[in-house]
């Protein structure tokens, strides 16, 4: 094999090692925290992903716990414990993150069915609670005190023609977004490069999984 060879044969195996560790649950876990972090609107749930880091999270627990009584090297342990500690504060980020857009955007999710699907069966019943809460607190007051045209927890009064006083994400801010690899449509990006852009002109990409949010 000459130079040449190796050098390609070299940066081959670097790719595939840096695309291993892209794809390890603890990356796509940090990825999936990233963008609903930063997307205005709530992405679909990952099922499969939050459920292998629980699994993970018990089985760290379980580890940490046997070194302490084995007697393991304080440092190993130590790094396990890191491990553990940086994987929590991520599943609990991103499902906290979850329950505050669905907090603030309960009414306007529960109306579209796409949104609503994106949900957990947990983080449906909780909108339910959150949309019966408010409707009770407002009609408890506000409303039971206005006239009968203004009585509607969607509309600011019967001649309006949408539910104007629903909160609904702004989906034109502008985020900060890295592409995995080049692309045309809907906007050019080139791979790996930073860019801000409106998220709506960029949400398939995001959705599909061909742009990461920062």
């Amino acid at each position: 094999m000459d130079s040449g060879d190796a050098s390609r044969y070299s940066a081959g195996v670097d790719d595939d090692y840096e695309s291993l560790l892209s794809t390890t649950d603890a990356e796509l876990l940090k990825r999936a925290w990233r963008n609903e972090k930063s997307a205005p609107e709530i992405l679909q749930y990952e099922t499969a992903l939050v459920q292998r880091s629980r699994e993970q999270i018990q089985l760290m627990e379980e580890t940490v716990e046997d070194f302490f009584k084995n007697g393991v090297d304080p440092l190993t342990v130590s790094l396990y414990q890191m491990d553990l500690d940086r994987t929590l504060f991520l599943l609990i980020s991103y499902l906290r993150t979850r329950l505050q857009k669905i907090e603030n955007y309960a009414f306007h999710i529960q109306k579209i069915t796409d949104l609503w699907n994106r949900l957990s069966k947990q983080e449906q019943k909780f909108a339910e609670r959150c949309i019966d809460d408010m409707e009770q607190h407002l009609d408890q007051s506000v409303l039971s005190k206005l006239p009968h045209g203004f009585k509607s927890h969607l509309k600011q009064s019967s001649l309006s023609l949408g539910d104007d006083m629903v909160p609904e994400p702004q989906l034109h801010q502008y985020v900060i977004c890295r592409s995995k690899r080049f692309g045309e449509e809907p906007v050019n990006i080139e791979a790996n490069d930073l860019y801000a852009l409106p998220y709506k002109s960029i949400k398939p990409l995001v959705e599909s999984g061909q742009i990461d949010l920062v």
